[in-house]
C-alpha cells in the first residue's frame, strides 16, 4: 500500500520497521515556527516576525493490529528517538530525520485472544526534533 514515493520507515534501538505494513493512512503535518520576539500583527493588522522553521510532523494511522505485531511496534514508539525516512515533496527527496512520538493509546473492546484481532486501530505522531533543512 504504502510503497514507493510513499514508503514510511521507522528505525528505533536498532529495530528498523516499514510502516506501510501496518498503517492505513499518513498524515503530512508541515508546521511553521515562528520567533518570539517580532512575531504577530501589529494595529494595521499587518503580520510580521521571523520564520525559524519547518518542522514535518506525521501522523500515522495504524490498522487493527495483532498481538505480535503490537509487541514489535509498541517499543519504537516508547522509545525516546526514532528516525523516521519519508519523502518530501518540497525537497523532493527521501528524507530523514529524528522524531519523538506523541501519546497513543491503544483500545481493547474485547480482552486480545490468540490471534489478537479484537484491538481497534490507532493514531500516533512522529514529532521532529529540528526543523527541516
Amino acid at each position: 500500500m504504502f510503497t514507493g514515493k510513499n514508503s514510511i520507515s521507522i528505525t528505533a534501538d536498532g529495530k528498523t520497521i516499514n510502516a506501510g505494513d501496518y498503517i492505513v493512512q499518513a498524515t503530512y503535518q508541515y508546521n511553521k515556527l515562528w520567533s518570539g520576539d517580532d512575531t504577530g500583527r501589529n494595529l494595521k493588522g499587518s503580520f510580521t516576525g521571523s520564520l525559524v522553521g519547518t518542522y514535518p510532523k506525521i501522523i500515522l494511522q495504524f490498522r487493527a493490529l495483532t498481538q505480535t505485531e503490537l509487541e514489535t511496534i509498541v517499543p519504537i514508539l516508547d522509545s525516546a528517538r526514532q528516525t523516521v525516512t519519508y519523502y518530501d515533496p518540497y525537497k523532493k527527496q527521501t528524507r530523514t530525520m529524528t522524531t519523538y512520538t506523541g501519546d497513543y493509546e491503544i483500545i481493547n473492546k474485547n480482552i486480545i485472544g490468540n490471534d489478537g484481532s479484537k484491538n481497534e486501530g490507532f493514531s500516533c505522531s512522529f514529532i521532529p526534533v529540528n526543523k527541516r533543512v
